[in-house]
């Protein structure tokens, strides 16, 4: 036995490096769920305007709001889902 204490590695080793956490890819889930969340706002800011402006009636104003809601949410529910039931798989 030695007596110097044992050296603390911070570093991730090259098994977790390569294989993040998720059951997809979580760069590429990232991603798309950003793109899909970024086209519910756009397209939530254009129909608002749209409705100020009576173009539309408000049933479909609030109709296109709830349903990009639901979109938006269920996306971020998804990316929340594939980062936890995702697993370490070993090269």
């Amino acid at each position: 036995m030695s007596d110097l204490p044992p050296v603390l590695n911070d570093k991730p080793s090259p098994s977790q490096q390569n294989n993040p956490r998720g059951f997809f890819p979580r760069d590429q889930v990232r991603a798309i769920a950003f793109y899909i969340i970024a086209l519910c706002i756009v397209a939530s800011v254009v129909v608002c305007i749209l409705a100020i402006w009576d173009f539309t009636k408000d049933d479909a104003l609030w109709r296109l709001i709830a349903s990009l809601i639901v979109v938006a949410g269920g996306t971020v529910l998804f990316v929340f889902v594939n980062g936890v039931f995702g697993d370490q798989r070993p090269d």
